[in-house]
């Protein structure tokens, strides 16, 4: 999928619907995402995330009866096709027909095709994680991870007021900062098992505030940006 340039997206369903779906979000997403491929030539896979969606129905779920991680993972799961089924809608004059979930079906899209959405697969991993996979696939060395935080921190802000913000970091200090494993529901900037595969396959990960759209675009025309930078050692 690699004549011209694959940029890899994972979208934070914190963007998409923070509590109520966000279409001010959407329409400037769309604007920058059709304005990138027709002027840059660059083609785009975007995999959306669950956010409240999935954490609404996890906890539904919970009150009324005891569950076990599964049960949770595929909530989570149902939440990302339903948020990536809102994207391929929005962008149904350039997307793929077709909405991947298994990363390995990226290998069966047509070359010529500039944009792919993509949701959660099985349990047991987060899309962070199916983000890299399908990065990995298609020959990918830029993924970006795009939710509501413009830093990540050497702490949580919210809780420790030293928490001092990261703009450059190797996978090696980045993964000394994060849970060791994965789990429905956990809260971290990259997802630990989805940051060790991009570690080992040499992967550029960047971390920006999704609502801030220019510096998204900043990036991209590898400007200064806004956010953290997260490359191999």
């Amino acid at each position: 999928m690699l004549k011209h340039e694959t940029v890899v997206m994972s979208v934070g369903g914190s963007l998409i619907v923070p509590e109520a779906i966000d279409t001010h979000f959407l329409a400037n997403f769309k604007d920058l995402i059709e304005r990138q491929i027709a002027f840059s030539g660059r083609h785009f896979i975007i995999i959306a995330g669950g956010g409240k969606t999935a954490r609404h129905y996890q906890d539904a779920a919970a009150a009324v009866t005891e569950l076990d991680p599964e049960d949770l993972d595929w909530m989570g799961i149902h939440a990302t096709r339903l948020n990536g089924h809102l994207l391929r809608t929005i962008f149904r004059d350039i997307a793929h027909p077709e909405m991947i979930s298994n990363p390995d079906e990226i290998s069966d899209v047509p070359h010529d095709s500039p944009l792919v959405i993509a949701a959660g697969y099985r349990p047991g991993a987060s899309t962070d994680l199916r983000a890299v996979q399908i990065a990995i696939n298609c020959g990918a060395t830029k993924l970006m991870n795009l939710s509501n935080i413009d830093y990540v921190y050497t702490d949580d802000p919210r809780k420790n007021p030293d928490a001092e913000k990261i703009e450059d970091i190797t996978w090696s200090n980045f993964i000394k900062l994060i849970p060791t494993e994965w789990n429905p529901g956990l809260s971290s900037p990259f997802d630990p098992v989805a940051a060790r595969a991009a570690q080992s396959h040499g992967l550029e990960v960047v971390i920006i505030n999704g609502k801030n759209t220019s510096e998204i675009e900043k990036y991209l025309n590898g400007e200064t940006f806004v956010g953290t930078r997260i490359h191999p050692d």
